[in-house]
């Protein structure tokens, strides 16, 4: 189990607690006030650490290591898993809005994930050694009643439930994105004519949610109820009683955040169905639709010429209003997040590992490849091929073709992220390079689409149809793209969007300008 990254590089030395945690306005409130004390009643968001909350490399490793005992599930996974998401990293940093705060981007948190790693690499734990505390941890968690003993998952079986569940979510995705974009886009007089604007905005709800949900994977996960005020608990050295508050709500959201990116079911839900669900290719393609005059509900015929200075406009609007709801929907679930943790504590509505390990991980198995045959079979066997004309053929043009390529494009997502997103903490390098190449291939798909020759006829058009929905579609995310936008330094987080969007905005101009502005688009041969 990976979880030494996020375990430590939250703890901050002052009381233990999360910089993001609840608590941390009242156990660094005198720290803060004797160093910003000209600043008195101003919101402070700098990242610098004070010299007093710095720890030093062993006390993180230990800190993570004892809050990593805290949960009954151990799940073996590579410290590659680290580099997935930016939901180590809360939307919302001060859910409580208190007066000061401090502020962490996924900067600081890559440079100490790296730091970590590396020392981890130069002095290797032994397998039989285990920190004093582990083994007090241990010896009192088997003398509790009703304790659970800790159950160890392998790499292999780890694995194999992630990329299931990668595999089923981005299933689940892929339809939830065609659907949406069938009811808000393909109907008369529609308000909204490009139609990847509402399944982005829809996934970076749900990826919001995601990384700022403290109560999914809480309970019997390793994190408790925070205990009321009122209740005093005995002091380990014997000095007196503390605040339950102080010690236990930061100890969990520390160990909480360190525990998600560990669990493959959570891995499924981030990166599989909202990386899945949302579509960097498709939003860059709609930029260039509207800066070629191509981005409409009619007819070509119906197009009316337009000047250069109208198709910028265009392509303005595209740009802005999908970036601006895309990150307003991140924003957004985690406040839906904050606004329901009151009602999962209340009703206890948490997922029991219980049932996610011993059934609901050896189910997905199934699952996910068995979905994944039968949409390829469903591709082989189209259950409407004897009910209509070839010409006429909706399912595999409109799904079963998108289905079988989304699983591949998953996949490759994923472990590009894994590998090369915490090379660069101030540029997200494998996100950059899937949605660069998915984008690129999007836009050699649509050429062979739309070619005036009609490449491969109906069954060709389906194909590239499910390439472009299916594999790029999941190969590309905005989700994740959005959360990284948010978490950056605001400079670094300008020079990594623009840099995304002109890209892959320069790649179409190449690549599917090259055919517009020659022979132009023609319609395509099948239906979709």
């Amino acid at each position: 189990m990976m979880t030494g990254p996020n375990g430590r590089d939250t703890e901050g030395g002052c009381g233990g607690g999360s910089p993001d945690s609840p608590d941390r306005h009242n156990h660094q409130h005198n720290t803060v006030d004797e160093h910003n004390h000209e600043h008195q009643g101003q919101h402070v968001t700098g990242t610098a650490s004070h010299p007093h909350r710095q720890q030093s490399h062993s006390q993180r490793r230990a800190s993570s290591r004892r809050a990593s005992v805290v949960s009954p599930i151990n799940y073996n996974v590579p410290d590659d898993y680290a580099n997935l998401e930016a939901s180590n990293i809360s939307p919302v940093q001060n859910p409580d809005e208190e007066p000061i705060t401090r502020h962490q981007t996924l900067e600081q948190v890559g440079s100490q994930d790296r730091e970590y790693l590396r020392e981890q690499r130069q002095h290797p734990k032994p397998p039989a050694e285990a920190e004093p505390s582990e083994d007090y941890d241990r010896e009192k968690g088997a003398q509790q009643p009703g304790a659970v003993r800790k159950q160890n998952v392998s790499r292999l079986a780890t694995e194999l439930y992630t990329i299931s569940y990668l595999i089923f979510f981005s299933l689940l995705g892929t339809l939830a994105r065609l659907g949406l974009q069938a009811l808000t886009s393909n109907y008369p007089q529609s308000l909204v004519i490009f139609p990847s604007i509402w399944p982005n905005f829809a996934g970076c709800v749900v990826m919001g949610f995601l990384a700022e949900d403290r109560m999914l994977f809480r309970s019997d996960w390793g994190q408790e109820p925070a205990l009321k005020k009122d209740d005093d608990v005995e002091n380990s050295s014997g000095t007196g009683s503390v605040k339950p508050e102080t010690v236990d709500t930061a100890a969990a959201k520390k160990a909480h955040l360190a525990l998600k990116k560990s669990i493959p079911l959570y891995i499924g839900l981030a990166t599989g169905f909202c990386g899945s669900f949302t579509s960097f290719s498709s939003f860059v393609r709609d930029i260039f639709l509207a800066l070629s005059n191509d981005l409409s509900p009619f007819s070509s015929a119906s197009i009316e010429s337009r000047n250069g200075g109208y198709s910028f406009m265009a392509l303005l609007s595209v740009m802005i209003t999908t970036i601006s709801l895309s990150l307003s929907g991140l924003f957004l679930g985690a406040h839906l997040a904050i606004a329901l943790a009151p009602l999962f504590v209340k009703t206890g509505l948490t997922l029991p590992y219980t049932f996610v390990s011993r059934f609901l991980d050896r189910l997905v198995v199934l699952l996910g490849f068995g979905c994944w045959l039968g949409a390829v079979f469903l591709s082989i066997w189209p259950p409407d091929r004897h009910s209509t004309s070839a010409e006429k053929e909706r399912w595999r043009g409109t799904a079963t073709f998108a289905l079988v390529f989304a699983p591949l494009g998953c996949l490759l997502r994923f472990y590009a992220s894994a590998h090369l997103n915490g090379r660069l903490p101030s540029f997200p390098l494998g996100t950059f390079v899937v949605n660069m190449f998915g984008t690129a291939v999007l836009g050699m798909a649509w050429d062979l689409e739309h070619v005036p020759s009609g490449l491969g006829g109906v069954v060709g058009c389906q194909v590239l149809q499910g390439v472009a929905d299916g594999f790029c579609g999941c190969l590309t995310t905005v989700s994740t793209w959005a959360a990284e936008l948010a978490a950056l330094r605001r400079r670094n987080a300008y020079v990594y969007g623009g840099a995304s969007v002109g890209g892959g905005l320069a790649l179409l101009v190449v690549i599917m300008g090259g055919l517009r502005w020659t022979e132009g688009f023609e319609g395509v041969k099948c239906v979709h």
